[in-house]
């Protein structure tokens, strides 16, 4: 009953913006509307409608209106909506390869993250999506600082984390938890901050700007900020519908799309360091790891997660060539 009184829901909201607009871009995501990729993908609209001559009309339903995250690949594939945004690391065992960007110390160099769309790298990813019925139209970079915290005591070198019950990520990035003596327990972002409370975890790992508006400070003493990982949230639509697009239309959301893969570098990096200076107020003691400190924990976590994500797909070793090329 619920999908199909959203499925209506759409369905007279596409109509009405038909009346209005020649074609229609329904937007599916799950940031609420004070996440900075959503105020970029507010901006897209806008940048779509003037690129097209209003042609195309953006409508977005954030904050999982339409679709749950789980859900938008589907949505998408089935022309339910025709578009969707969703972090590289949902796809999961779909497209292991697309694991490759969350790879501990390897995506968060700022300039290869610059350098990534558009690249053979991404065109790559960009094939395998359309094998999966979705064709991928922007790389919208959200996040390369992470953030361990703990409770007990800062967490400064990796001998730090020996013992510990630590957040994990997935099965694959968790292998550089284990290369320190931790136990990682991989669990989903809402429900990291009642494991810290009570205890289940001694220790949380999330992007910085997401300790924030979590309110890990909180329950959580200590912050080691690091470039751990780094997140694209990708912008993809349904191919049938791209298909129908004409040719000038179809550039001018390119163009559009390739504005919103530029801006959202600086919104990002904007939203990094406001969070960093968020938490120290709110009373949280924070170490902001320099180059050295890095790479001394790189030198530990890396190697297990990059080789055991080379035997992941078929193309895995070729996208880590091709990678660290950038």
């Amino acid at each position: 009953m619920k999908k199909a009184l959203l499925g209506g829901l759409l369905f007279v909201v596409g109509l009405g913006l038909a009346h209005a607009s020649e074609f229609t871009m329904r937007l599916s995501h799950q940031v609420p509307p004070t996440h900075h990729v959503a105020k970029v993908l507010d901006q897209f609209a806008e940048d779509v409608a003037k690129e097209t001559g209003n042609r195309v009309k953006v409508q977005i339903f954030g904050s999982e209106q339409a679709f749950k995250a789980g859900q938008n690949h589907a949505a998408v594939v089935r022309g339910q909506i025709e578009a969707a945004i969703v972090t590289n690391f949902q796809w999961g065992g779909t497209i292991p390869e697309m694991n490759v960007i969350t790879l501990p110390y390897f995506m968060t160099d700022l300039g290869r993250l610059q350098r990534f769309p558009g690249s053979e790298a991404a065109r790559l990813l960009e094939q395998k999506l359309l094998e999966k019925g979705v064709k991928n139209i922007a790389w919208l970079y959200t996040s390369r600082q992470s953030i361990f915290t703990s409770n007990s005591k800062p967490l400064l070198t990796p001998a730090d984390f020996k013992g510990l019950k630590v957040r994990g990520l997935s099965k694959l990035v968790d292998e550089s938890m284990v290369a320190v003596g931790a136990a990682p327990a991989t669990m989903p972002g809402s429900e990291v901050y009642q494991a810290l409370q009570t205890g289940v975890i001694d220790a949380g790992l999330t992007d910085v700007s997401a300790a924030y508006s979590r309110r890990y400070y909180e329950v959580q003493k200590y912050g080691t900020v690091t470039p751990f990982f780094a997140v694209y949230f990708h912008l993809f639509v349904t191919p049938a519908w791209w298909d129908k697009l004409p040719a000038d239309v179809r550039q001018g959301v390119e163009r559009a799309a390739a504005k919103a893969e530029k801006d959202v570098i600086a919104v990002t990096e904007k939203t990094a360091a406001e969070a960093i200076s968020q938490l120290k107020e709110k009373g949280m003691q924070l170490h902001v790891q320099k180059d050295a400190e890095a790479k001394q924990w790189s030198a530990v976590m890396q190697k297990p997660v990059i080789d055991a994500f080379r035997k992941t797909g078929p193309d895995s070793a070729k996208l880590i060539d091709l990678i660290e090329k950038l």
